[in-house]
């Protein structure tokens, strides 16, 4: 089963995310075989941290639940909340399949689409498939009920990332500058 998880930064929480990037990275190293994705986002300047989303592969709902809540900025108190869904792998792949992701300088995006009313967009939409780094459906832990779209992709601008999915199928749509991350 695959989960998104995206911890938000609690405002002024850097100089604490800083103390911990050592111990963060040794517990990520625990799953480095599950992930499918993994970094940081950033504010519109991208110059300091809103956040970090991890895309996993775990065997179930508490699997996931205590990986995104043992991870150790969470436990000191440095993220705000947590967005913790279950997300299918419409690609198949994790992010270091995608061409150019650790060589390429290019601007990255995480789009998150909540939806209202029927499923959209469970497939990628073939115009953006080159772009894509992850995409997959956000759903609920019963694992078809289906809460919205979940993607990361190279893009320009968030503009440009908002024309991946279907503008009126969601509430809201989030875009978020992200870069990948860990030391892999």
């Amino acid at each position: 089963m695959e989960f998104l998880a995206y911890h938000r930064d609690r405002p002024g929480s850097m100089p604490l995310r800083d103390a911990l990037i050592e111990a963060h990275w040794s517990y990520m190293d625990g799953f480095a075989e599950q992930l499918i994705a993994r970094g940081p986002t950033f504010d519109e300047a991208t110059e300091a941290c809103t956040g970090s989303v991890h895309i996993v592969d775990l065997p179930d709902p508490a699997a996931a639940r205590a990986f995104a809540f043992d991870e150790p900025n969470y436990q000191a108190g440095a993220y705000r909340d947590v967005l913790l869904r279950r997300w299918r792998n419409t690609l198949g792949r994790t992010m270091w399949d995608h061409p150019g992701l650790l060589t390429e300088e290019a601007p990255r995006t995480l789009v998150l689409a909540f939806g209202e009313g029927a499923p959209a967009d469970l497939t990628p939409p073939p115009t953006h498939t080159p772009h894509l780094i992850a995409y997959g459906p956000l759903l609920a832990d019963d694992g078809t009920t289906w809460l919205g779209t979940a993607a990361i992709l190279d893009t320009p601008t968030p503009t440009t990332a908002h024309t991946l999915l279907t503008p009126t199928a969601y509430a809201t749509i989030e875009t978020h500058p992200w870069a990948p991350g860990g030391r892999r």
